[in-house]
């Protein structure tokens, strides 16, 4: 049973309709890419898996719930536990170490005692190179850096998907290679289902499946 499960999604903002029944799957553990010119649609369909949009109708079934059939207040829940995000720019919290920023999103979530949080998130800057850097604020760290900050604090709570938002868009070749390469190594130790939306090729070529969108439809 795929772990995302999108049908007929629709969405239009004023007289502009931007989703056009759109259908979608991907199984657990794939990495899949959605590419295509800018205004095709592809972030506010990546916005809709997220939970962050809601469509005008169709169905969304992620890790097996009605993801659009939860209050806003279980919806945000949902979201926090199941769906990690990572964007071109960091959004990282610049008063806060990269420790802190990380252990952000499980102290929202809730549930584990702040030690144990800490430790997870000690565990997840290890896992993304960084374990030297853990008390470093934003403004210390390269751009490198903070993207690997930002994917750690994607996956705190160990979520069934990831998504992802041109994630390195805004990194020099050698830096977008490290980045790409750590995804798929998180990817085959952690088994999350990737959603990528990118322009860059390199990326797609390293997916499993890749799909074009263009006028709001998947080719």
């Amino acid at each position: 049973m795929p772990i995302i499960e999108a049908a007929n999604i629709r969405k239009s903002f004023g007289h502009l309709e931007v989703l056009k029944g759109v259908d979608f799957n991907a199984e657990k553990g794939e990495v899949v890419s959605i590419m295509g010119a800018s205004g095709a649609g592809k972030t506010t369909f990546l916005q809709i898996l997220g939970t962050l949009l809601t469509p005008d109708s169709g169905s969304l079934v992620i890790d097996g719930k009605n993801a659009l059939g939860l209050k806003e207040k279980d919806k945000a829940a949902f979201r926090g536990r199941t769906i990690g995000f990572v964007f071109q720019a960091h959004h990282l919290l610049p008063e806060f170490t990269a420790l802190e920023n990380v252990m952000i999103p499980a102290m929202i979530a809730g549930g584990r005692s702040q030690s144990e949080i800490r430790t997870k998130a000690e565990e997840m800057l290890a896992r993304v190179g960084l374990a030297g850097r853990a008390g470093h604020r934003p403004a210390e760290l390269s751009g490198g850096e903070q993207q690997r900050v930002a994917i750690a604090r994607a996956l705190i709570n160990d979520p069934a998907v990831l998504l992802a938002d041109e994630p390195t868009g805004n990194l020099d070749s050698a830096t977008k290679q490290e980045i790409h390469k750590l995804l798929f190594d998180l990817r085959d130790s952690l088994g999350q289902t990737i959603v990528i939306v990118t322009h860059d090729p390199d990326l797609a070529a390293l997916c499993d499946r890749t799909l074009h969108m263009r006028d709001g439809l998947f080719l």
